[in-house]
């Protein structure tokens, strides 16, 4: 009734002000992908997603997974340094939209006069010796050459030193260490160009400062930085974040260190220039080589990070944490600096903003393990799994440790069923333990009580490469046969002994280099007994006699509990003779006692010398006379 009284122009009016229409909404080239990502989990029981198109190349230790992930990287640099080196041949456009990527690079100089172009495009692919040339050539025809190029060129060059960079689609065929040469000599190119310079500002002494202290001419750079002072020239924050980072090298005590460090961040104030992340994480980082000093000295620059306000990123409390657990001795007891740096980042998602940001995971599960702190662990973990802070776990050999240590916690401190549960959902997708990781978990079945479960993890040390590791698999051995069990899980044990019997007799044909040991011997032959598989064991006897390996007393005896015929008793007591074993007089007289023998195994006959004389020594003594 009420709308009916309205005239129409109102309502029309009334509805065109309620409609907003929406500002147009710029997603993501890869929101698709990373919606689809997210609807997917990762598969457990799969290697890395990377070696799905290569089965044959599925990695079983961390060192497999280096090397081939790097041979499939190295066939796509060196697919991409042909593409580029001949790109004539590969400008058919096949895809549908535009690929730049996949198209060749321009990686060789276009333009051939000399001019400050050709010095710029030189400078942008960094050809380091051609741009010096060129750059050389310009001055030579009194060209002048201008600021901006030149303070480019002194970039380039203090970056990588008077040598060209190796290229990322070139494979590595030189020796890295040409580098260490770099900025540090006399009359380098950075140098003579920075002198040639008729008018120097902050950003070419900042270039010049900069590249000395990568390359090691500390005191060199902090004499630039002086004399670049004298110039009344300011500095920019680069320079005092590269002189920080080299004052603990010309000084020798802790103080003096920190005293340097503290002038330097009051120059900054006086010069009015303003600190960031990088600057504070170089104290920090300096402050890890000040001595007992740095424990004070690092919470009131967490504080005048906070004050700034400067959110401390991964390496921050990663250098805190070097510094307060720096010994095995300052770990005893003080957890108090793990847990406020943990409550600080939990929850948070972090972006990569300093080189040492991977190393504070594989750092703080390093104390945890130390301290036994497993509740730690745990939010460390957790912490990881927030957002992409995955992506900040480091290289696959900082994986290596981050993931260990936490498996090693794990055996250490958790119930053998949570052990199992993580060791299934961390192998083989993100971790390859190591021999000494495996012999972590066979103590965790130890200490609950699960050695039943040790064929099974047989299967992985095999498949993992780790069954040459003579001290893993003697582990396992003596493991299987130190107590008795059911016979179904004895059962398994003579199964999975037989297989590591296997592995000693092939010799040198396998790839497996093990040399039978007396312990490993005596163990297989212990398991074998225990399963009621007498022809095996005493097979084993004979790889004793082979290996000029003497088996125990005890052995013996188990030999004779299991043995249920005469002969094979007198043939065991000859073996213990043989050996020269001192318990040969007990064994032969429980033998005459226990056994039904006839006359011809009691005296020997059949023209067989026997000396007469009573008891269990007869025995004895025929068997040493006929044995040798």
């Amino acid at each position: 009734m009420l709308l009916s009284s309205l005239p129409l122009s109102n309502l029309i009016t009334e509805a065109a002000e309620a409609i907003v229409v929406p500002k147009k909404k710029t997603w993501s080239k890869e929101a698709v992908l990373q919606a689809l990502a997210a609807t997917v989990n990762r598969d457990s029981t799969a290697a890395h997603y990377m070696f799905q198109d290569d089965p044959y190349l599925t990695p079983r230790t961390s060192a497999e997974f280096k090397l081939y992930s790097l041979s499939q990287e190295s066939g796509r640099l060196a697919a991409k340094h042909i593409v580029n080196t001949n790109p004539k041949f590969f400008q058919k456009d096949f895809a549908e939209p535009h690929i730049p990527c996949l198209m060749p690079e321009t990686m060789e100089p276009r333009i051939e006069d000399v001019s400050e172009a050709a010095l710029l495009e030189r400078i942008m692919l960094r050809k380091v010796k051609a741009a010096v040339d060129m750059y050389d050539q310009l001055l030579q025809a009194g060209t002048t050459v201008s600021t901006d190029a030149t303070n480019d060129l002194l970039d380039l060059i203090c970056l990588y030193g008077d040598h060209d960079p190796l290229q990322d689609d070139k494979p590595e065929v030189e020796d890295v260490v040409r580098y260490s040469s770099g900025i540090c000599l006399e009359n380098n190119n950075a140098e003579r160009i920075f002198n040639l310079l008729p008018e120097r500002d902050t950003r070419a002494y900042s270039a010049l400062i900069r590249g000395m202290v990568k390359y090691g001419a500390h005191v060199k750079a902090f004499n630039t930085y002086t004399d670049m002072l004298n110039n009344r020239l300011t500095a920019d924050v680069h320079i005092f974040n590269a002189l920080i980072s080299a004052a603990t090298e010309v000084r020798e005590k802790y103080n003096e260190k920190w005293d340097l460090i503290v002038e330097l961040l009051k120059q900054m104030n006086e010069q009015k220039v303003k600190p960031n992340l990088l600057t504070f994480n170089a104290v920090l980082k300096a402050l890890r080589r000040c001595g007992s000093l740095a424990r004070a000295q690092s919470l009131h620059t967490l504080s005048e990070m906070k004050a700034l306000g400067i959110t401390p990123s991964l390496a921050s409390f990663h250098h805190v944490l070097g510094i307060f657990y720096k010994t095995v001795s300052s770990l005893q007891g003080q957890t108090d600096i793990l847990q406020e740096v943990l409550t600080e980042v939990a929850g948070r998602s972090f972006v990569p903003q300093d080189p040492d940001d991977v190393y504070f995971f594989s750092t703080a599960m390093r104390i945890c393990l130390e301290t036994k702190d497993l509740e730690s662990a745990y939010r460390v973990h957790n912490l990881l799994n927030v957002g992409e802070n995955w992506r900040l776990l480091g290289d696959s050999f900082q994986q290596s440790i981050y993931y260990g240590r936490f498996f090693n916690l794990l055996c250490m401190m958790e119930h053998i069923d949570v052990v199992l549960k993580w060791y299934n959902e961390l192998i083989p997708s993100l971790f390859y333990p190591n021999p000494q990781g495996m012999k972590d978990l066979l103590q965790a079945l130890d200490t609950d009580n699960r050695l039943d479960m040790i064929p099974q993890i047989w299967k992985d040390i095999r498949r993992m490469g780790h069954d040459n590791k003579s001290d893993l698999v003697e582990e396992l051995l003596s493991l299987m046969a130190r107590d008795r069990h059911s016979p179904e899980v004895q059962e398994s044990f003579a199964a999975c002994a037989l297989d590591v019997r296997s592995l000693y007799k092939q010799g040198q044909v396998a790839k497996v280099a093990l040399e039978w040991t007396t312990a490993s011997m005596t163990n297989i032959t212990t398991i074998l007994l225990a399963a009621q598989k007498t022809k095996q064991a005493w097979d084993m006897l004979n790889i004793f006699k082979t290996k000029n390996r003497v088996p125990s007393e005890e052995l013996i005896d188990e030999f004779l509990v299991r043995i249920k015929d005469g002969q094979q008793a007198v043939e065991l007591v000859q073996i213990s003779a043989s050996f020269c074993l001192p318990s040969t007089p007990n064994l032969a007289q429980r033998v005459l006692q226990e056994f039904e023998l006839s006359e011809e195994q009691r005296y020997g006959g059949g023209g067989q010398k026997s000396i007469c004389i009573p008891g269990s020594y007869l025995l004895f003594i025929h068997v040493l006379v006929f044995s040798f």
